[in-house]
This record gives C-alpha cells, structure tokens and sequence, in this order.
C-alpha cells in the first residue's frame, strides 16, 4: 500500500526511518514527507504557512498511483494530514493520528511555543510536560535535538481550513500514547473542544501505545505495527 508519512514539529521526514524500515520490507511503499522550511536548518522558512505545508503534502496524493493511501501524520503533523484530507478524500483510504487527532476549522496547532525571529525552535526539555517525554532517554533527546530544524512559526498558529464534508466518512486510527484511550473516549463523549473534531468522524478506532509523545523514536517498531495493521484493513 501506498503510505504517507508526515512528522509533527522540528522533524524531517527522515525523523520516520525506524518506523518506516518495517513498513517497506512488510512489502509497503512508504512516503516520508519533509514538508516546507523543514528541508535544514538554513531553509528560508519566514513565510511558510500551514496552507504550503497541506498543498506540498496535496501535491503528493495527486502525483501517487490512482489507489488510495494511509495517510499518518504525528503531532503538528495530523492537523496537515487532517487538511490534506479534506482537499481530496478520495484519495484517502484511512487516516492515522500519531499522539494527536483532526484539527477543526478555525483551529490553531499550537499559539504557546516559544517564537523567535520568526520561527520556533526546539524548546528546552523543561517546557515539554512529564508526559511527553515518557521512555525519551538521554540518547534520544540528544539526538533528536541535533536533528531538530526550528518549525515555521505561522504552521502554528495560523488557522486550520476546511471545506469538504466527505472527509468525516474516511476511517481514522488514533494512537494514543500520553494518555488512554479511554481518557480520550471521555473527553469526546463529554464534549471538549480540543476533541470536538473527532466526534464529527463516522469511524474512529483507538489504539492504546504507552509512551511519549515520540513513539517514532521510542517505539518504533510498536508503531510500525499499528501502522501496518491500518493498512491491512485496505491492501
């Protein structure tokens, strides 16, 4: 199946590779997208909106093969796949949302990181709650720091757009790794708004994978099979 991988924040799309290892020697050919102004630390990022990085991952569906493809967006990286969805739902066969979920209309990402000169960088570990970092050891946050690019700063805060109603019939995977699936079933039963958009989907399946808020780097393989299992559901 045709796979596109999209990172959250500060990541590439190499940042996928142990996830994406598996996927393709399980017979997948897997997309890893390095969205705009994410190319390295010296791309000129300073007028990058979320709008550039849903049309480059739009761009992506329309030059694959006619079938649809699962969609995988993590963290920042589900609000461009969640738009990416909307603009072309027939090309979608699934959805999966990496430690996030869709991103409604008239939504931000995230308008409390730390802006500088335009752009945001990897915070200092101390921002991050406990949660996040679950099982991200030294290793892994030394070198995810030294992979980090600073993300565009409008992805951020500009507003989500979407227009086409089709996209709540396509099937979305949550992978819940701060908190429980059932935490998260709650809070949509109850309304909340941080997951309002969720309960608008005809079919959401939740998938419990305990860690932080990088399984690409703490649990790969774990995911991998997550990720696998969505698309066996469609091969």
């Amino acid at each position: 199946m045709q796979i596109v991988m999209i990172p959250g924040f500060w990541l590439d799309g190499d940042s996928w590779r142990e996830v994406a290892y598996p996927l393709r020697a399980a017979g997948h050919t897997v997309h890893t997208v390095t969205l705009p102004g994410l190319e390295s630390v010296d791309a000129d990022r300073s007028d990058i909106t979320l709008a550039d990085h849903v049309a480059a991952v739009v761009a992506l569906l329309d030059e694959l093969p006619a079938e649809p493809v699962l969609l995988v967006g993590h963290s920042g990286g589900a609000a461009v796949a969640y738009a990416a969805l909307d603009a072309r739902p027939d090309r979608v066969a699934e959805v999966v949302y990496v430690d996030a979920g869709p991103l409604g209309d008239g939504q931000s990402v995230n308008t409390e990181l730390p802006v500088v000169d335009g752009e945001i960088p990897l915070p200092d570990w101390s921002v991050f709650e406990t949660d996040d970092l679950v099982d991200l050891d030294d290793e892994l946050r030394e070198a995810f720091r030294a992979r980090a690019i600073p993300q565009p700063a409008r992805v951020a805060s500009d507003p989500q757009r979407l227009h086409n109603e089709d996209r709540r019939r396509v099937p979305a995977t949550i992978v819940c790794c701060e908190f429980p699936s059932a935490m998260l079933q709650h809070w949509v039963a109850a309304g909340e708004p941080m997951v309002a958009e969720v309960a608008t989907i005809d079919t959401v399946r939740y998938v419990d994978l305990p860690t932080g808020h990088w399984p690409q780097f703490t649990k790969p393989a774990e995911l991998a099979a997550v990720i696998a299992e969505a698309a066996a559901r469609h091969r």
